[in-house]
């Protein structure tokens, strides 16, 4: 599969042609299956990613280890009759991430032993991400030090890869996994100086550690384009600002930008992004807060339909289950007890995310499901609250049934990134 994705990318490189693919990075069977659809429909290759946060060898947030993920995907493929040989499975941040709080040894060899996991379970885009300071480091990293750790970390999925090895993205500016938690005043694209400076010394280090053959196999470089979001505004692509930067990869010997934090970009932009040479454009956010928008839409609807007794409350219950396991949002919602509420519902961080999977939350999902198949969705009811939705069903085009429509506003999301990337 690396070898797939590494033609694809060669192919943007040539006169005529701005080719690129989009990473769905949710480990949320919804978006999954959305983003297959996706893919059926575009006759192209689907790249979908695990981070290291939802998928690791203690399980994550959502419980899986690597190969547990890729059984997932295999199934749902099966389901969607999405071809195997279509789909790139890759690691997103994968390094010391999930350990921060320990020190850097320590912290190393376990994200040494998850990226082992995850070559040996097949994946075959591994973000190699050591740029994050551990409990003993300073901060913010040298780059000779953020590429020692990533040759380590490299190293290890080369022993444990079987089959076709690895192909790896590295960088050293990779902006927040999930988005920035501050103001975005002052974010800058990334300078052409450290990029370079980032691009040599990554290349002299591997070459040290005897990685030559896995650097030929090195598919693009993490860079901040000057593209972020943060809980409620975005800072949108500004092409003009980063053409210093993407003069770059004239002398990069094939390699392209991978940029993160793409979501709710305008629908322009993502092809302006791609032209200039950021050919991997990383979504996960966006994607989970477009199936909240359509599932609380869907709740809304129920209120209408269901006595309460019966109704599933699913933005109560998602509250509560918010309010009690406060873990995963406390350090990123600030404010009074009204802005904080708010923003668990509507951020665009969304980390609502990591809630879906809650005993509590996936029975009230099935209990809003379960209801509103009992009854049928009134066209007026679509219109008040799904109003894109409800043009469709009109149209004959979409099945008035509540699954179909949460996968239909993921797929939304995902359409601008289709059209960039192999319209």
């Amino acid at each position: 599969m690396s070898q797939l994705l590494q033609q694809l990318l060669k192919e943007r490189n040539e006169p005529g042609k701005a080719r690129g693919i989009y990473s769905v990075c949710s480990a949320h069977p919804w978006v999954i299956r959305a983003s297959m659809q996706q893919a059926i429909a575009d006759g192209s290759p689907l790249l979908i990613e695990a981070t290291s946060n939802q998928v690791n060898q203690d399980g994550g947030y959502t419980g899986m280890r690597p190969k547990d993920f890729r059984k997932l995907v295999e199934e749902l493929a099966a389901e969607e009759g999405l071809a195997l040989d279509r789909i790139i499975l890759g690691g997103d941040h994968l390094g010391p991430n999930p350990w921060q709080n320990l020190p850097a040894e320590e912290a190393m060899r376990r994200a040494e032993a998850m990226v082992a996991e995850y070559a040996a379970a097949g994946f075959r885009k591994i973000h190699l991400d050591a740029s994050m300071a551990c409990a003993d480091d300073v901060s913010p990293l040298p780059t000779a030090v953020v590429a020692e750790r990533a040759a380590r970390l490299c190293r290890a999925a080369e022993k444990a890869a079987t089959g076709e090895k690895p192909g790896y993205i590295f960088g050293t500016e990779v902006p927040v996994p999930g988005g920035a938690t501050e103001s975005l005043n002052g974010l800058e694209v990334t300078r052409l100086k450290d990029a370079e400076e980032t691009w040599r010394i990554h290349r002299e280090v591997f070459h040290a550690h005897g990685l030559d053959d896995a650097w030929e196999r090195m598919l693009g470089m993490v860079v901040q384009p000057g593209v972020e979001f943060n809980h409620d505004s975005v800072v949108n692509y500004d092409r003009a600002k980063a053409v210093t930067l993407t003069s770059l990869l004239d002398r990069a010997h094939g390699l392209v930008f991978e940029a993160h934090s793409t979501d709710y970009q305008r629908p322009d932009l993502y092809r302006a992004l791609v032209e200039d040479g950021f050919a991997i454009l990383k979504v996960g956010p966006a994607l989970t807060f477009a199936m909240r928008e359509a599932l609380f839409a869907l709740a809304a609807i129920e209120k209408e339909l269901v006595p309460p007794e019966e109704s599933s409350r699913l933005p109560e219950v998602m509250e509560e289950v918010m309010l009690a396991h406060p873990k995963n949002w406390s350090s990123h919602y600030h404010g009074n007890t009204k802005e904080q509420k708010l923003l668990r519902r509507y951020s665009y961080s969304d980390r609502i995310r990591y809630y879906w999977n809650d005993p509590d939350a996936e029975r009230a999902v099935e209990l809003l499901m379960r209801n509103l198949r009992a009854v049928t969705l009134p066209e007026t009811l679509l219109s008040a609250y799904l109003p894109l939705e409800y043009r469709e069903v009109r149209q004959g085009v979409l099945q008035a049934e509540p699954e179909a429509i949460v996968l239909r506003q993921i797929r939304r999301a995902l359409e601008p990134y289709a059209a960039a990337c192999f319209g």
